[in-house]
């Protein structure tokens, strides 16, 4: 499945959960705190919608950066950390209601699709912190932002993970690929199933003794999501 296909299927079930959404079920508090699930969905159709504005710029000669790189220690700066929450804040408190927010996304994401499908194949981009990839490297990204503050969402919202199964493969293939061959087979080693990597793998769930053990056995490190 193309990467612009997972980046569909994963904003159309998050867009349907917002669109559902009460006022008070908005301002839940998540477990990226400060962000309440407001600035939370706030940050997702912000993060979705860049797309756009990058296929408007010229591409850069050639890509140095993929998905892996993407996620590195300078996305995580105590200044860009902060700024990234302000951001979020005050976004999600420019919407009159949850539900001008759910609409927002809506249109956000649509756009993105369709500037993604209208870009012609091997399409160079550069994101906002300047890093040349291939627009299918960054929608990686966009599908890792969707799946993962997805889970957050659910979380906080008290429902059961609706990650794709697309995009589910997706993220955990970028994380066992970026933690090099110490990963191969460590799922297996500790019977993980995908949705359990991906959340122990991310900080999500916590590890166990057994976890922490093999972990130090193999010298695995993931990616750094903040």
């Amino acid at each position: 499945m193309r990467v612009v296909e997972v980046f569909r299927g994963e904003a159309v079930r998050l867009a349907e959960v917002l669109a559902g959404l009460t006022e008070p079920e908005f301002a839940r508090p998540t477990q990226c705190p400060p962000w309440d699930v407001r600035e939370l969905a706030a940050h997702v159709s912000t993060g979705a919608g860049r797309v756009v504005g990058m296929l408007a710029e010229p591409a850069p000669p050639r890509a140095e950066v993929d998905a892996a790189a993407y996620f590195g220690p300078a996305k995580f700066t105590p200044e860009t950390d902060a700024a990234r929450i302000d951001t979020a804040r005050r976004e999600g408190a420019g919407f009159g209601s949850g539900h001008e927010l759910a609409e927002e996304f809506a249109r956000t994401w649509r756009g993105a699709y369709a500037a993604s499908l209208a870009a012609p194949p091997g399409r160079l981009v550069r994101t906002r912190h300047g890093d040349p990839m291939t627009l299918d490297e960054f929608l990686v990204t966009r599908v890792v932002e969707l799946g993962l503050h997805g889970l957050d969402l659910a979380a906080a919202l008290d429902r059961e993970p609706w990650l794709t199964e697309p995009a589910g493969e997706m993220i955990a293939g970028l994380l066992t690929r970026a933690a090099g061959p110490a990963a191969v087979g460590l799922a297996e080693e500790l019977r993980w199933d995908r949705l359990t990597l991906i959340g122990k793998a991310t900080g999500r769930r916590p590890l166990t003794g057994r976890d922490r053990a093999e972990l130090d056995r193999r010298g695995v490190r993931w990616l750094a999501f903040g």
